[in-house]
């Protein structure tokens, strides 16, 4: 069985990096996946969901697929989370020197993991959060569905911890210590 938290009532403001208050006294948390069409995107819509008042997330990929991933979003909806402004971006779009500062870049697959990463603005804390591709499942929908179900767990959960760390008053290398850890709890 795959835990699911409860549906949240309130909806959550959906942000492009173009309309980000580069000011902000949020963290901007960066999620990577090659394709940028499933697993950063659930994570994505997590975390600007339950971490609103302290983040600004956003996902790309090093070879975004153009297309979310229709079961992707199908699951997202069915949870209530907000899809509004969810695409497969890439990650040139935050490497820029007009991209918002980046506190935190997630790698959620390892092909993404593995790659020459661009140089980031703020020089953020890195972190690799490997989850199974669930778009890589084969079989019947209800089947494929499971897996996203899968992972959309192991996301949320690994969200969960990281949205209960101080990280106001930790210090970088701490920081990224339990960042690491996030990514070996399943």
């Amino acid at each position: 069985m795959v835990f699911f938290p409860e549906k949240a009532s309130l909806q959550t403001k959906s942000y492009h990096p173009n309309q980000i208050d580069q000011m902000s006294d949020k963290w901007n948390v960066l999620i990577l996946c090659t394709g940028n069409s499933s697993r950063s995107i659930m994570a994505e819509a997590i975390l600007r969901h339950h971490g609103r008042d302290r983040f600004n997330a956003f996902s790309a990929g090093s070879k975004p697929t153009g297309i979310v991933n229709p079961l992707s979003l199908e699951l997202l909806k069915k949870l209530d989370y907000d899809t509004d402004n969810l695409r497969s971006n890439s990650w040139d779009e935050f490497a820029g020197e007009d991209a918002p500062e980046i506190h935190f870049v997630i790698t959620v697959c390892d092909s993404a993991a593995g790659e020459t990463c661009p140089v980031w603005p703020g020089k953020p804390i890195t972190a690799h959060w490997g989850i199974d591709d669930p778009a890589a499942k084969e079989g019947s929908i209800s089947v494929r569905m499971q897996a996203f179900q899968e992972a959309f767990a192991q996301l949320y959960r690994r969200i969960e911890l990281f949205l209960n760390l101080p990280i106001d008053s930790l210090e970088k290398l701490v920081l990224q210590k339990k960042l690491d850890e996030i990514g070996e709890s399943s």
